[in-house]
């Protein structure tokens, strides 16, 4: 399989590690960047993404190799250390970018049979607050399949974590790879992801802009056609 870890972070801490930990498990090739030292541009608002087309993004070029990798990718693998009970800046500004992949604008078609994995950690708490964050995007992306991890570390770097720990670690990525393993070749959205799936195909009969419109219908999708 092919494997795309998205980093929120620049740094190799806990939630590198893990995620890292994971992608090895899973096997195959990994392709994997780091926020913010291989993407380090906030969203300007300017909306040319929604209404002309998303190659007229002020930061379409740089953007470009972390888009193809994703899209080329089997298993996604989103990780984020806990800042502030939220993923990092870097990882919002990066996710920020991808807007108009929303089910209500224009969704590719290859998200729906993909599998992605959130991954955050923290000393603490606000594992689950982070992970949401990235996780809503994997969701309105149409990702098929969405599994969420997140630990409290009880440290602020790796070497510190406490053995204990690091044996439930061990446990829960070779789960969490033995069911991505399971369902490589078949993966399907959920039918919370296909009813909301449904509900845009009506709504882009009229449409929010032009841009939306024509993409749906040039796929069919406001037909019979389907992504999955």
């Amino acid at each position: 399989m092919k494997i795309t870890i998205i980093h929120g972070q620049s740094h190799k801490g806990s939630t590198y590690h893990i995620a890292e930990l994971l992608a090895k498990k899973i096997g195959g090739k990994i392709t994997e960047f780091f926020l913010p030292r291989d993407f380090d541009k906030f969203c300007i608002g300017c909306s040319n993404c929604f209404m002309k087309g998303e190659s007229m993004c002020p930061h379409y070029t740089k953007l470009t190799p972390l888009t193809e990798a994703i899209d080329s990718a089997d298993v996604l693998i989103f990780a984020s250390p806990v800042y502030v009970y939220h993923a990092t800046g870097s990882m919002k500004a990066f996710l920020d970018h991808y807007g108009y992949r929303w089910m209500v604008h224009r969704p590719h078609a290859p998200m729906f049979n993909k599998q992605a994995v959130c991954i955050s950690t923290a000393a603490g708490a606000g594992m689950k607050s982070t992970n949401k964050d990235m996780a809503d995007s994997m969701f309105f992306w149409g990702v098929g399949k969405i599994y969420q991890y997140g630990v409290g570390v009880q440290a602020i770097d790796y070497k510190g974590v406490p053995d204990k720990i690091k044996q439930k670690i061990e446990k829960k990525t070779s789960s969490l790879a033995d069911k991505i393993k399971s369902k490589e070749g078949h993966v399907a959205p959920g039918l919370k992801t296909k009813a909301f799936f449904n509900i845009m195909r009506m709504v882009m009969k009229k449409g929010w802009n032009q841009a939306d419109m024509n993409y749906w219908k040039d796929k069919g999708w406001t037909e019979k056609n389907r992504p999955w």
